[in-house]
């Protein structure tokens, strides 16, 4: 297996050096980071495919093909610190963005548990995703009442008159029944049991994969979907089983277009991407959102869509459309641009 790690815009050298890649490895690599939707039309929002390296661009995450995985974390000063440690502590920082801007709650139990240094950005979140669901798995799957229809030998629940007057009219032994039943078959079991399918296939270390496989028995008599055909409308929280509803956000990142596997470069592959500007921007988002919610204020993010110029026939030209707006009421008070990047000082 070989793992390298880079931060963003920075190059890496074909090679077989412990600080390069293989030439024919990053061919696979630019080839999946290529088919990703952040890649762009000329494929290389992702990575810069060059004739002697690689160049990482303004994308963080995890891109795996073959015997190889390359992460691309965030270009963060930690004072004090450099290496593996560094590192570490940048993936922490990541995973803590990742956690406020899509309303993950991570224990302290776990964060301290987590190897920093020497697990990469995705078997981070395979690990807090498989042993969340592990400890909820235990407490008990949630059921919920289903109406089913059978044709029985004795009346079960209520007589299904239609039915049986025409269906069933030559088989007056059998009674045309629909009735309720209490099943684990549900929408929000079927969408674990697609991420722990999907997550089976990118996990690589000997703990996540065991973990997956647990989980996979567990969910062995749940259906079987896609993720395009994922009922995530029909999901149902209420007080009986609020506590998955972390579970469900992550489940809901780990299963979302920034998760994609791919068939690319003669070789299967995988990527989880994350654009660091527009992360960076549902951050300061949530954290102006926990830091305004006691007052009359509120955040908008993407709104305002107002026009600043017309022409000479009046028409309304260069709309705007402000990262984060705060509101009081009607009247905004504060326009934000966020920039992902260092400002000069």
């Amino acid at each position: 297996m070989i793992r390298r790690t880079i931060l963003e815009w920075e190059p890496i050298c074909y090679g077989d050096a412990a600080d390069e890649i293989p030439a024919h490895e990053a061919d696979r690599i630019a080839a999946v980071a290529a088919a990703s939707p952040l890649a762009g039309r000329e494929g290389s929002g992702v990575l810069e495919h060059g004739r002697k390296a690689l160049r990482a661009r303004g994308v963080v995450g995890v891109i795996a093909a073959g015997g190889s995985v390359l992460e691309i974390l965030p270009k963060i000063d930690i004072p004090g610190e450099d290496g593996d440690q560094a590192t570490g502590s940048i993936r922490r920082r990541l995973v803590h963005m990742l956690a406020v801007a899509l309303n993950l709650q991570i224990d302290a139990g776990q964060v301290t548990a987590l190897d920093w240094q020497r697990e990469t950005l995705l078997e981070i979140l395979i690990r807090l995703f498989s042993e969340k669901l592990a400890d909820a798995v235990r407490q008990g799957m949630p059921r919920r009442y289903v109406e089913g229809a059978d044709d029985l030998p004795a009346l079960r629940g209520r007589l299904d008159v239609t039915r049986q007057f025409t269906a069933l009219a030559v088989e007056p032994s059998r009674l045309a029944c629909r009735h309720d039943a209490l099943t684990h078959d549900i929408a929000l079991n079927r969408i674990m049991k697609a991420a722990v399918t999907r997550l089976s296939r990118g996990a690589r270390t000997t703990d996540n994969q065991r973990r997956l496989r647990e989980l996979a028995f567990a969910y062995a008599d749940i259906t079987d979907l896609s993720v395009s055909a994922l009922p995530w409308n029909d999901v149902v929280l209420d007080r009986t089983n609020a506590r998955w509803r972390e579970l469900l956000n992550l489940a809901r990142l780990l299963l979302s277009e920034r998760f994609q596997t791919t068939s690319a470069g003669g070789s299967d592959g995988f990527s989880l991407l994350f654009e660091m500007s527009t992360l960076f921007e549902e951050y300061v988002a949530c954290t102006l959102r926990r830091a305004l919610a006691n007052t009359d204020l509120r955040v908008v993010s993407q709104g305002g869509r107002l026009y600043c110029l017309e022409t000479a026939d009046r028409q309304q030209v260069f709309q705007t459309r402000p990262d984060i707006l705060v509101k009081r009421g009607d009247t905004v008070l504060q326009v934000i641009d966020t920039k992902w990047k260092r400002i000069a000082p």
